[in-house]
């Protein structure tokens, strides 16, 4: 795993350990923002570590409210051996742990397990919708998330960010800056 990605999944796990002691109502809007600032990295990087942690905390934000304290003690535990094990460089303890935190969301409530499924879909497409909006194209967000083309297509056409898109630099300044490059 490259430095670089191994900070930001620690700074990652930090942040969400952190939201998640404070035990605050506000935890499911604090961890919505803490995925939205992660998908950064996701553009950035395009590493599935770090797309299964923001798929894993945006599904999270969606149903902290009615994950029992037994479970939320649970996932607190594992995303600090998960941290730990990144720290020590143990991989293989930190992805173990990564999949203990998918599987105790999905067990922890009757009603989670059933909406969960289209809970880590939703955040998928969204998450792939965001990276979007950074610039990467269709095929490469629906890969990075593991969508197919179809599910993302169905989901961008109805957002309204491609038409609010403005360019900073206007298009004889690009064209005089080709023609630079090319000597012309």
């Amino acid at each position: 795993m490259k430095e670089v990605i191994k900070k930001s999944l620690l700074k990652t796990l930090h942040k969400t350990i952190n939201i998640l002691e404070q035990k605050d109502v506000r935890d499911g809007q604090a961890l919505k923002d803490l995925s939205d600032e992660v998908i950064e990295d996701v553009a950035l990087y395009k590493d599935l570590d770090i797309v299964s942690m923001t798929v894993f905390i945006y599904s999270l934000s969606k149903v902290i409210n009615s994950v029992p304290k037994q479970s939320h003690e649970k996932i607190l535990e594992e995303l600090k051996s998960a941290q730990s094990g990144l720290q020590q460089n143990q991989f293989g303890r930190y992805n173990r742990s990564i999949k203990i935190l998918f599987d105790v969301v999905r067990k922890c409530n009757a009603k989670i397990r059933i909406h969960l499924q289209d809970v880590l879909q939703a955040a998928r497409i969204k998450k792939s919708a965001i990276l979007l909006k950074k610039g990467l194209s269709i095929g490469q967000a629906a890969g990075l998330m593991g969508l197919s083309n179809w599910d993302l297509q169905g989901y961008a056409g109805k957002t309204t960010f491609f038409s609010e898109h403005h360019e900073k630099i206007s298009a004889i300044k690009r064209i005089g800056t080709a023609f630079k490059l090319f000597g012309v």
